[in-house]
Protein backbone atom coordinates (compact mmCIF):
# COMPACT_ATOMS: atom_id res chain seq x y z
CA UNK A 1 0.00 0.00 0.00
CA UNK A 2 1.24 3.28 -0.39
CA UNK A 3 2.35 5.79 2.62
CA UNK A 4 -0.88 5.12 5.55
CA UNK A 5 -0.50 8.75 6.63
CA UNK A 6 -2.91 8.95 3.44
CA UNK A 7 -5.29 6.65 4.82
CA UNK A 8 -7.71 7.34 7.15
CA UNK A 9 -8.07 3.90 8.44
CA UNK A 10 -5.25 1.63 7.47
CA UNK A 11 -3.17 -1.21 9.31
CA UNK A 12 0.04 -1.63 10.16
CA UNK A 13 2.01 -5.01 10.04
CA UNK A 14 -0.92 -6.41 11.11
CA UNK A 15 -0.73 -10.27 12.19
CA UNK A 16 -4.39 -11.92 12.77
CA UNK A 17 -5.64 -15.54 13.92
CA UNK A 18 -6.99 -16.96 17.11
CA UNK A 19 -5.96 -17.86 20.59
CA UNK A 20 -2.77 -16.60 19.81
CA UNK A 21 -1.92 -18.28 16.25
CA UNK A 22 -1.56 -16.66 13.28
CA UNK A 23 -3.59 -17.10 10.27
CA UNK A 24 -2.45 -13.86 8.26
CA UNK A 25 0.62 -11.85 9.01
CA UNK A 26 2.13 -8.32 8.02
CA UNK A 27 -1.67 -7.00 6.63
CA UNK A 28 -0.83 -3.41 5.21
CA UNK A 29 -4.08 -2.06 3.89
CA UNK A 30 -5.80 1.02 3.98
CA UNK A 31 -8.92 3.21 2.98
CA UNK A 32 -9.44 6.93 1.91
CA UNK A 33 -12.75 8.70 2.98
CA UNK A 34 -14.63 8.94 0.27
CA UNK A 35 -13.63 5.52 -1.04
CA UNK A 36 -14.53 1.57 -0.64
CA UNK A 37 -12.18 -0.63 0.31
CA UNK A 38 -13.40 -4.54 -0.41
CA UNK A 39 -12.02 -7.64 0.78
CA UNK A 40 -12.14 -10.81 -2.12
CA UNK A 41 -11.17 -14.78 -1.65
CA UNK A 42 -11.84 -17.97 -0.77
CA UNK A 43 -14.33 -19.18 1.85
CA UNK A 44 -11.80 -19.88 5.12
CA UNK A 45 -9.01 -17.52 3.76
CA UNK A 46 -9.32 -14.70 6.12
CA UNK A 47 -11.65 -12.19 4.90
CA UNK A 48 -14.07 -11.90 8.21
CA UNK A 49 -10.61 -12.67 10.78
CA UNK A 50 -9.02 -9.55 9.05
CA UNK A 51 -12.72 -7.52 9.61
CA UNK A 52 -12.92 -8.32 13.17
CA UNK A 53 -9.74 -7.69 14.19
CA UNK A 54 -9.61 -3.74 12.92
CA UNK A 55 -12.81 -3.55 14.54
CA UNK A 56 -11.01 -5.43 17.78
CA UNK A 57 -13.82 -8.07 18.14
CA UNK A 58 -10.28 -10.19 17.91
CA UNK A 59 -7.19 -9.12 20.18
CA UNK A 60 -4.44 -8.24 17.16
CA UNK A 61 -1.75 -11.09 17.39
CA UNK A 62 0.92 -7.92 15.88
CA UNK A 63 0.66 -4.45 14.43
CA UNK A 64 -1.68 -2.31 14.83
CA UNK A 65 -5.13 -0.82 13.43
CA UNK A 66 -4.88 3.21 12.86
CA UNK A 67 -8.10 4.97 12.61
CA UNK A 68 -8.02 9.19 12.18
CA UNK A 69 -4.15 8.83 13.07
CA UNK A 70 -4.63 7.27 16.19
CA UNK A 71 -4.02 3.77 17.44
CA UNK A 72 -7.31 2.28 17.60
CA UNK A 73 -6.41 -0.02 20.91
CA UNK A 74 -6.29 3.50 22.25
CA UNK A 75 -9.85 4.96 21.56
CA UNK A 76 -12.68 4.65 24.02
CA UNK A 77 -15.82 2.38 23.28
CA UNK A 78 -18.08 4.90 23.53
CA UNK A 79 -15.56 7.38 20.89
CA UNK A 80 -14.72 4.18 18.38
CA UNK A 81 -18.70 3.83 18.38
CA UNK A 82 -18.80 7.58 17.08
CA UNK A 83 -16.26 7.33 14.77
CA UNK A 84 -17.01 3.49 13.37
CA UNK A 85 -20.32 1.24 12.80
CA UNK A 86 -20.07 -2.09 11.93
CA UNK A 87 -22.35 -4.45 10.29
CA UNK A 88 -21.59 -8.17 10.45
CA UNK A 89 -23.15 -11.57 9.10
CA UNK A 90 -24.14 -12.65 12.89
CA UNK A 91 -28.01 -12.46 13.35
CA UNK A 92 -29.46 -9.46 15.70
CA UNK A 93 -31.87 -11.06 17.95
CA UNK A 94 -34.27 -8.77 19.23
CA UNK A 95 -37.30 -9.25 21.54
CA UNK A 96 -40.85 -7.13 20.71
CA UNK A 97 -38.72 -4.29 18.83
CA UNK A 98 -39.84 -2.49 15.90
CA UNK A 99 -37.57 -1.90 12.77
CA UNK A 100 -37.47 1.69 14.21
CA UNK A 101 -36.21 1.00 17.50
CA UNK A 102 -33.36 -0.94 15.95
CA UNK A 103 -32.59 1.74 14.01
CA UNK A 104 -32.66 3.97 17.08
CA UNK A 105 -30.24 1.30 19.02
CA UNK A 106 -27.33 3.02 16.63
CA UNK A 107 -27.35 6.37 18.47
CA UNK A 108 -27.07 4.91 22.16
CA UNK A 109 -23.15 5.94 21.83
CA UNK A 110 -24.74 9.87 21.99
CA UNK A 111 -26.80 9.56 24.84
CA UNK A 112 -26.94 9.20 28.70
CA UNK A 113 -26.86 6.20 30.90
CA UNK A 114 -30.62 6.00 30.70
CA UNK A 115 -30.83 5.70 26.45
CA UNK A 116 -33.04 8.36 26.35
CA UNK A 117 -33.11 10.01 22.88
CA UNK A 118 -33.32 13.82 21.98
CA UNK A 119 -35.27 15.47 19.77
CA UNK A 120 -31.91 16.05 17.09
CA UNK A 121 -31.13 12.01 18.05
CA UNK A 122 -35.23 11.16 16.87
CA UNK A 123 -34.47 13.28 13.68
CA UNK A 124 -31.11 11.45 13.17
CA UNK A 125 -33.15 7.74 13.28
CA UNK A 126 -35.84 9.53 10.97
CA UNK A 127 -33.56 10.39 8.38
CA UNK A 128 -31.34 6.99 8.54
CA UNK A 129 -34.78 5.36 7.84
CA UNK A 130 -35.46 7.50 4.92
CA UNK A 131 -32.22 6.63 3.63
CA UNK A 132 -32.36 2.90 3.52
CA UNK A 133 -36.26 3.67 1.56
CA UNK A 134 -37.57 1.99 4.91
CA UNK A 135 -40.79 4.56 6.13
CA UNK A 136 -43.53 1.59 5.12
CA UNK A 137 -42.25 -1.13 7.52
CA UNK A 138 -40.25 1.36 10.09
CA UNK A 139 -42.87 0.31 12.76
CA UNK A 140 -43.07 -3.41 11.88
CA UNK A 141 -41.64 -6.25 14.57
CA UNK A 142 -37.97 -6.29 13.23
CA UNK A 143 -38.41 -10.44 13.36
CA UNK A 144 -41.55 -9.85 11.14
CA UNK A 145 -39.65 -8.33 8.01
CA UNK A 146 -37.41 -10.03 5.21
CA UNK A 147 -33.91 -10.45 5.05
CA UNK A 148 -33.18 -7.42 2.72
CA UNK A 149 -35.45 -5.20 4.95
CA UNK A 150 -33.50 -6.03 7.50
CA UNK A 151 -30.20 -5.30 6.29
CA UNK A 152 -31.36 -2.17 5.33
CA UNK A 153 -32.62 -1.56 8.79
CA UNK A 154 -29.30 -2.75 10.20
CA UNK A 155 -27.53 -0.65 8.02
CA UNK A 156 -29.67 2.46 9.00
CA UNK A 157 -28.66 1.55 12.54
CA UNK A 158 -25.29 1.92 11.52
CA UNK A 159 -25.86 5.04 9.76
CA UNK A 160 -27.49 6.24 12.67
CA UNK A 161 -23.79 6.31 14.94
CA UNK A 162 -23.06 9.17 12.49
CA UNK A 163 -19.80 7.31 11.90
CA UNK A 164 -16.60 8.09 9.73
CA UNK A 165 -15.96 4.51 9.22
CA UNK A 166 -18.47 1.87 8.01
CA UNK A 167 -17.11 -1.76 8.30
CA UNK A 168 -19.54 -4.47 6.29
CA UNK A 169 -18.91 -8.40 6.54
CA UNK A 170 -20.39 -10.10 3.15
CA UNK A 171 -23.60 -7.19 3.83
CA UNK A 172 -25.35 -9.06 0.55
CA UNK A 173 -25.48 -12.52 1.81
CA UNK A 174 -28.77 -13.50 2.09
CA UNK A 175 -30.08 -10.90 -0.38
CA UNK A 176 -31.87 -11.27 -3.96
CA UNK A 177 -30.43 -9.53 -6.48
CA UNK A 178 -32.60 -6.63 -6.48
CA UNK A 179 -32.29 -5.74 -2.48
CA UNK A 180 -28.29 -6.69 -2.98
CA UNK A 181 -28.64 -3.88 -5.88
CA UNK A 182 -30.19 -1.58 -3.26
CA UNK A 183 -28.21 -1.41 -0.27
CA UNK A 184 -25.04 -0.98 -2.41
CA UNK A 185 -26.54 1.62 -4.28
CA UNK A 186 -27.35 3.46 -1.10
CA UNK A 187 -23.84 2.30 0.37
CA UNK A 188 -22.45 4.10 -2.76
CA UNK A 189 -24.66 7.14 -2.15
CA UNK A 190 -23.30 7.52 1.65
CA UNK A 191 -20.09 6.97 0.88
CA UNK A 192 -19.86 10.04 -1.99
CA UNK A 193 -22.67 12.25 -0.06
CA UNK A 194 -21.30 11.72 3.72
CA UNK A 195 -17.45 11.31 3.00
CA UNK A 196 -17.84 7.68 4.34
CA UNK A 197 -14.59 5.19 4.36
CA UNK A 198 -16.31 1.55 3.78
CA UNK A 199 -14.34 -1.24 4.45
CA UNK A 200 -16.20 -4.55 3.50
CA UNK A 201 -16.22 -8.03 2.18
CA UNK A 202 -17.99 -9.65 -0.86
CA UNK A 203 -18.77 -12.72 -2.27
CA UNK A 204 -19.68 -11.31 -5.58
CA UNK A 205 -16.90 -10.49 -7.55
CA UNK A 206 -19.22 -8.76 -10.15
CA UNK A 207 -20.44 -6.58 -7.40
CA UNK A 208 -17.17 -6.07 -5.95
CA UNK A 209 -15.34 -5.19 -9.33
CA UNK A 210 -18.07 -1.54 -9.79
CA UNK A 211 -18.53 -0.68 -6.40
CA UNK A 212 -14.88 -1.00 -5.25
CA UNK A 213 -12.38 1.80 -4.93
CA UNK A 214 -9.42 -0.09 -3.85
CA UNK A 215 -9.54 -4.49 -3.87
CA UNK A 216 -8.14 -6.72 -1.81
CA UNK A 217 -7.19 -10.13 -2.57
CA UNK A 218 -6.62 -12.75 0.46
CA UNK A 219 -5.59 -15.69 -0.73
CA UNK A 220 -4.59 -18.61 1.57
CA UNK A 221 -1.05 -18.02 2.53
CA UNK A 222 -2.82 -14.19 3.31
CA UNK A 223 -2.71 -11.32 0.97
CA UNK A 224 -1.99 -11.81 -2.38
CA UNK A 225 -2.55 -8.88 -4.16
CA UNK A 226 -4.19 -4.87 -3.57
CA UNK A 227 -4.71 -2.19 -6.28
CA UNK A 228 -7.71 -1.52 -8.05
CA UNK A 229 -10.85 -3.24 -9.81
CA UNK A 230 -8.95 -2.82 -13.34
CA UNK A 231 -5.72 -4.30 -11.87
CA UNK A 232 -7.39 -7.15 -9.69
CA UNK A 233 -10.25 -8.30 -12.52
CA UNK A 234 -8.07 -10.34 -14.69
CA UNK A 235 -8.94 -13.90 -16.02
CA UNK A 236 -6.43 -15.58 -15.32
CA UNK A 237 -5.83 -14.25 -11.78
CA UNK A 238 -9.30 -14.51 -10.33
CA UNK A 239 -8.80 -18.13 -11.48
CA UNK A 240 -5.58 -18.33 -9.41
CA UNK A 241 -6.39 -16.41 -6.62
CA UNK A 242 -10.04 -19.22 -6.20
CA UNK A 243 -8.12 -22.34 -7.27
CA UNK A 244 -10.66 -22.78 -9.89
CA UNK A 245 -10.32 -26.12 -11.49
CA UNK A 246 -13.31 -25.98 -13.61
CA UNK A 247 -15.15 -23.76 -15.64
CA UNK A 248 -13.90 -20.15 -16.53
CA UNK A 249 -14.16 -16.21 -15.37
CA UNK A 250 -14.57 -13.68 -17.74
CA UNK A 251 -13.11 -10.18 -16.27
CA UNK A 252 -14.82 -8.22 -18.84
CA UNK A 253 -18.40 -8.97 -17.61
CA UNK A 254 -17.39 -10.09 -13.99
CA UNK A 255 -19.05 -13.68 -14.84
CA UNK A 256 -18.26 -17.28 -14.66
CA UNK A 257 -19.32 -19.62 -17.38
CA UNK A 258 -19.39 -23.62 -17.18
CA UNK A 259 -17.28 -26.34 -18.13
CA UNK A 260 -17.70 -26.95 -21.96
CA UNK A 261 -18.94 -30.62 -23.05
CA UNK A 262 -16.18 -32.53 -24.15
CA UNK A 263 -16.10 -34.44 -27.59
CA UNK A 264 -16.83 -33.17 -30.97
CA UNK A 265 -19.26 -30.77 -32.15
CA UNK A 266 -22.49 -31.23 -32.82
CA UNK A 267 -24.15 -28.49 -33.37
CA UNK A 268 -22.81 -25.32 -35.56
CA UNK A 269 -23.90 -22.12 -34.10
CA UNK A 270 -24.46 -19.07 -36.50
CA UNK A 271 -24.65 -16.00 -33.59
CA UNK A 272 -23.33 -12.39 -33.37
CA UNK A 273 -24.41 -9.46 -31.05
CA UNK A 274 -25.35 -11.23 -28.31
CA UNK A 275 -27.76 -13.79 -29.50
CA UNK A 276 -25.76 -16.81 -29.54
CA UNK A 277 -24.90 -16.74 -25.77
CA UNK A 278 -28.28 -17.95 -24.30
CA UNK A 279 -28.05 -20.90 -27.08
CA UNK A 280 -23.99 -21.73 -25.73
CA UNK A 281 -25.45 -21.61 -22.26
CA UNK A 282 -28.23 -24.30 -23.78
CA UNK A 283 -26.24 -26.76 -25.26
CA UNK A 284 -23.76 -26.59 -22.24
CA UNK A 285 -26.55 -27.54 -20.40
CA UNK A 286 -27.54 -30.42 -22.15
CA UNK A 287 -24.24 -31.89 -22.89
CA UNK A 288 -23.92 -31.04 -26.24
CA UNK A 289 -20.43 -30.09 -27.72
CA UNK A 290 -21.04 -27.17 -29.96
CA UNK A 291 -19.16 -25.06 -32.81
CA UNK A 292 -19.53 -21.41 -33.13
CA UNK A 293 -18.73 -18.51 -36.15
CA UNK A 294 -18.20 -16.66 -37.56
CA UNK A 295 -17.20 -14.23 -34.87
CA UNK A 296 -15.63 -10.98 -35.12
CA UNK A 297 -13.28 -10.82 -32.21
CA UNK A 298 -15.29 -7.51 -30.62
CA UNK A 299 -18.40 -9.54 -30.65
CA UNK A 300 -19.99 -9.49 -27.74
CA UNK A 301 -20.67 -13.14 -28.43
CA UNK A 302 -17.47 -14.13 -28.65
CA UNK A 303 -15.94 -14.34 -25.10
CA UNK A 304 -18.70 -16.51 -23.85
CA UNK A 305 -17.98 -18.91 -27.43
CA UNK A 306 -14.54 -19.08 -26.46
CA UNK A 307 -15.09 -20.08 -23.14
CA UNK A 308 -18.37 -22.55 -23.86
CA UNK A 309 -17.90 -23.79 -27.86
CA UNK A 310 -15.05 -26.61 -28.51
CA UNK A 311 -14.48 -24.40 -31.34
CA UNK A 312 -14.64 -21.06 -32.82
CA UNK A 313 -14.39 -19.31 -35.93
CA UNK A 314 -13.57 -16.20 -35.71
CA UNK A 315 -12.39 -13.28 -37.09
CA UNK A 316 -10.32 -9.86 -35.81
CA UNK A 317 -11.95 -7.36 -34.71
CA UNK A 318 -13.79 -4.60 -37.59
CA UNK A 319 -12.26 -6.82 -40.15
CA UNK A 320 -15.29 -8.88 -42.59
CA UNK A 321 -15.80 -12.53 -42.68
CA UNK A 322 -13.09 -13.39 -45.44
CA UNK A 323 -13.16 -16.41 -48.07
CA UNK A 324 -10.62 -18.22 -45.57
CA UNK A 325 -12.57 -17.72 -42.18
CA UNK A 326 -16.00 -18.59 -44.46
CA UNK A 327 -14.48 -21.89 -46.02
CA UNK A 328 -13.37 -22.97 -42.49
CA UNK A 329 -16.56 -22.62 -40.82
CA UNK A 330 -18.92 -23.94 -43.83
CA UNK A 331 -16.28 -27.02 -43.42
CA UNK A 332 -16.65 -27.12 -39.77
CA UNK A 333 -20.75 -26.78 -40.35
CA UNK A 334 -20.96 -29.82 -42.54
CA UNK A 335 -18.94 -32.03 -40.28
CA UNK A 336 -21.16 -30.98 -37.44
CA UNK A 337 -24.11 -31.83 -39.51
CA UNK A 338 -26.37 -29.53 -37.72
CA UNK A 339 -26.52 -25.74 -37.72
CA UNK A 340 -28.27 -23.01 -36.32
CA UNK A 341 -28.76 -19.61 -36.85
CA UNK A 342 -29.86 -17.27 -34.29
CA UNK A 343 -29.32 -13.77 -35.72
CA UNK A 344 -31.26 -12.01 -38.43
CA UNK A 345 -28.47 -9.17 -38.57
CA UNK A 346 -26.30 -9.75 -41.05
CA UNK A 347 -24.33 -6.67 -42.58
CA UNK A 348 -21.03 -5.59 -45.41
CA UNK A 349 -19.09 -7.46 -42.33
CA UNK A 350 -20.82 -10.67 -42.05
CA UNK A 351 -22.75 -11.36 -44.99
CA UNK A 352 -20.73 -14.72 -44.97
CA UNK A 353 -22.78 -15.84 -42.16
CA UNK A 354 -25.90 -15.19 -44.42
CA UNK A 355 -24.51 -17.30 -46.88
CA UNK A 356 -23.81 -19.98 -44.35
CA UNK A 357 -27.26 -20.00 -43.31
CA UNK A 358 -28.75 -20.34 -46.97
CA UNK A 359 -26.04 -23.04 -47.62
CA UNK A 360 -27.20 -25.18 -44.17
CA UNK A 361 -30.80 -24.86 -45.27
CA UNK A 362 -29.97 -25.84 -48.99
CA UNK A 363 -28.34 -28.77 -47.72
CA UNK A 364 -30.81 -30.12 -44.61
CA UNK A 365 -28.25 -28.97 -41.79
CA UNK A 366 -30.20 -25.97 -40.93
CA UNK A 367 -32.43 -26.38 -37.58
CA UNK A 368 -34.53 -24.29 -35.50
CA UNK A 369 -32.68 -23.31 -32.16
CA UNK A 370 -35.66 -24.08 -29.76
CA UNK A 371 -36.22 -27.04 -30.14
CA UNK A 372 -32.59 -27.58 -28.67
CA UNK A 373 -34.23 -28.27 -25.35
CA UNK A 374 -35.40 -31.32 -25.69
CA UNK A 375 -31.84 -32.77 -27.52
CA UNK A 376 -29.19 -34.44 -24.63
CA UNK A 377 -26.29 -35.99 -24.48
CA UNK A 378 -27.34 -39.22 -24.39
CA UNK A 379 -28.72 -39.17 -27.63
CA UNK A 380 -26.48 -36.29 -29.30
CA UNK A 381 -28.18 -34.45 -31.58
CA UNK A 382 -29.21 -37.30 -33.94
CA UNK A 383 -32.72 -38.08 -33.87
CA UNK A 384 -33.74 -34.85 -31.97
CA UNK A 385 -36.23 -32.51 -33.33
CA UNK A 386 -33.99 -29.29 -33.94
Amino acid sequence: MKDGRTFYVYTDGLTVGYDGVPLISDIRIGVRRGEILTLIGPNGSGKSTILKSIIRQLALIAGTVVLGGQDIGTVPERELAKKMSILMTERVRTEYMTCRDVVATGRYPYTGKLGLLSEYDHAVVDEAVRLVHAEEFAETDFTRVSDGQRQRILLARAICQEPDVLVLDEPTSYLDIRHKMELLDILKTLVRDRDLAVVMSLHELDLAQKISDTVVCVGEGGIDRCGPPEEIFRDDYIRTLYGMEKGSYNALYGCTEMEPPKGDPKVFVIGGGGSGIPVYRLLVRKGIPFAAGVLSENDIDYPAAKALAAEVVSVPAFEPVGEEAYKKALGLMRKCGRAVCVTESFGKTNVRNLALKETAAEEGLLAGWKDLRGAGAAEGVEGAAI
